[in-house]
């Protein structure tokens, strides 16, 4: 798996190449309900449009029912509401309806993703993502991973995180993928895609969208058009089992699904811990069709 670190990369010497190539860039910002963190994310990321290395700094918000897309907005970005992209098609929440969505919403000729939830994000998530498509245009998609310290409310480190990639995502990929193996984090919510990919494949509207497009891309392109950049550190806050346990089967369907085998229902069943009630949440297992065959 080629593999690369952010600094291999300058800033300078990456606007002079993406210039010289005439190829444009945008960053895409899925975001719900993220009013306490969105500004500072987007402080690390506009001086980069500034610069020139990016084309667009673009806020999805997804159906927040707080202030986001207001201070996203006073912060600089671009923002859009799902709703109002491709409005033929009823909005969904959901992450992977928030990011196909910021495809058809953006222009660069490549698109970098980035969670807005990110307590330390920085300008070097996008320069390190960059690097490697400028590098080598066989390279399509470009998975970022890093250390993951999960942080509680008080702001101290509870523990690291990664628990659904090493509980379903690796499993899953070491024995049916195993070319894909060596991938460090494949479900890293800060990664980049040509949009020539990005338009040709399906969505998933939930969380199956990040392991969706590396088994897509694979399959399109093989090992040559994937690359992986260790992109430092990056901490987020924790979410709880029941949360996890969600997110681990919206994975699962859309692996599955491109394995071959679709799922027969769109449930999640759980049990809380003290009383052991039933918990029934619904899954978001369909998919949005490729953005070439609108």
């Amino acid at each position: 798996m080629r593999t690369s670190h952010h600094t291999d990369h300058e800033r300078e010497d990456l606007v002079a190449r993406k210039r010289a190539d005439g190829v444009t860039a945008s960053l895409v910002l899925p975001a719900r309900d993220e009013e306490a963190t969105i500004a500072r994310v987007l402080e690390a990321y506009l001086p980069l449009r500034d610069e020139g290395l990016l084309d667009e700094v673009l806020v999805v918000d997804s159906l927040s029912g707080d202030a986001t897309a207001a201070v996203a907005r006073e912060a600089g970005a671009t923002v859009v509401a799902v709703g109002d992209v491709h409005p033929a098609i009823p909005a969904r929440r959901g992450k992977g309806e928030a990011l196909w969505r910021g495809v058809l919403a953006s222009t660069g000729d490549i698109v970098v993703f980035a969670d807005a939830d990110v307590l330390d994000a920085g300008p070097h998530y996008v320069v390190g993502l960059l690097g490697p498509f400028l590098d080598d245009p066989a390279v399509q998609l470009v998975k970022g991973f890093y250390e993951r310290p999960i942080v509680g409310a008080d702001g101290a480190v509870e523990e690291h995180g990664g628990r659904v990639t090493e509980l379903v995502a690796r499993p899953l990929l070491s024995l049916f993928r195993p070319e894909l193996a060596r991938l460090v984090q494949p479900l890293a919510g800060e990664y980049a895609g040509r949009r020539s990919l990005l338009e040709a494949v399906a969505f998933p509207v939930g969380y199956g969208v990040e392991i969706a497009l590396l088994l897509d891309a694979f399959g399109r392109h093989g090992g040559a058009g994937l690359a992986q950049v260790d992109l430092g550190r990056r901490t987020h806050r924790r979410q709880s089992q029941q949360q996890l346990g969600v997110m681990a089967a919206e994975v699962m369907a859309a692996a599955l699904r491109r394995l071959g085998l679709d799922p027969t229902d769109d449930v999640m069943h759980q049990f809380a811990p003290e009383g052991h009630g039933a918990i029934a949440t619904a899954l978001a297992v369909d998919e949005r069709p490729p953005i070439a065959s609108l």
